[in-house]
């Protein structure tokens, strides 16, 4: 199968070479690999070009974006500079984060999974983090979630879903639509993805604080299930002023009337699904 993978990447010269590495090893190698270089003011440059001196599949993109290191649409915007330079002969789309260190066989393992399973639209491996000396789950959220900087979609896939969606939540709002268009979801436990740095640790906050409580809203949560989520996020993160941001963001977007993301009927699904997914907890416990 051929994997196409796009790299945004923000000042990260002390960990794209250790993702390279691990790209560059694979058993099975990608055939076009793009670094989108999103504004980055230390040698991260540099450390690609000494990658694609060597290695003909590797190209970069040098992106002139905000200073300001916020999730959501600057990542996605990062992305699409990469993917603009890609031609269609690719049968799987990977967004990756460049702070990752793959197993050997990842991409091989991926291409196993979407040929035993011609539903299956997405498929990822767990990222891990270093605690005490240990490499351990990075648990920020449920165990059947691709995380953003794992992303592999199918073409068909990736097309049906209408691509990515360039806010906050895109990474959440890809898996919904994949559903809603009946394609199938894989998480494999046993590709251990090492995670260099933490979730979100250089992310401006002022910049983003609002942001995922727009994005709730752009996903057509409505208020009781959005004020859920923002409860549930702000608990893992231990902070009662997350939850009041998320809200706020939520109520802005609403008074603004930010423009949503999904369709009507596609909203319907997604709040469908939620509720589903709350009630089976529910009762379960």
């Amino acid at each position: 199968m051929n994997f196409y993978i796009v790299i945004p990447a923000h000042n990260e010269q002390d960990f794209i070479h250790l993702t390279l590495n691990s790209l560059v090893s694979q058993t099975l190698q990608p055939k076009r690999l793009v670094i989108v270089n999103d504004n980055s003011t230390d040698n991260t440059e540099g450390i690609v070009n000494s990658y694609i001196e060597n290695h003909n599949w590797i190209s970069i993109v040098n992106s002139a974006s905000s200073k300001k290191h916020i999730p959501g649409a600057k990542i996605v915007n990062a992305f699409y500079k990469g993917f603009d330079t890609l031609d269609d002969d690719y049968d799987i789309i990977c967004k990756f984060d460049a702070d990752l260190i793959f197993p050997d066989n990842y991409l091989e393992t991926l291409a196993y999974h979407f040929k035993s399973n011609q539903k299956l639209g997405m498929a990822a491996g767990f990222c891990y983090i270093k605690k005490n000396k240990k490499w351990v789950i990075e648990g920020l959220t449920n165990t059947d979630h691709i995380r953003g900087g794992l992303k592999a979609y199918t073409k068909t896939c990736f097309a049906q879903i209408g691509q990515l969606k360039p806010s906050m939540g895109w990474d959440t709002i890809d898996e919904l639509l994949a559903k809603y268009y009946s394609f199938e979801l894989l998480t494999d436990h046993s590709l251990q993805v090492k995670h260099l740095k933490p979730t979100g640790k250089n992310y401006n906050r002022n910049a983003s604080k609002h942001l995922q409580g727009e994005a709730f809203y752009k996903m057509r949560l409505g208020f009781i299930l959005s004020f859920l989520a923002a409860l549930k996020l702000a608990f893992k993160k231990k902070s009662l002023l997350l939850f009041i941001d998320y809200n706020l963001g939520y109520l802005n977007a609403l008074i603004t009337k930010t423009k949503p993301i999904v369709t009507k009927s596609q909203g319907r699904f997604i709040r469908q699904l939620r509720w589903k997914g709350i009630f089976k907890k529910v009762f379960k416990s």
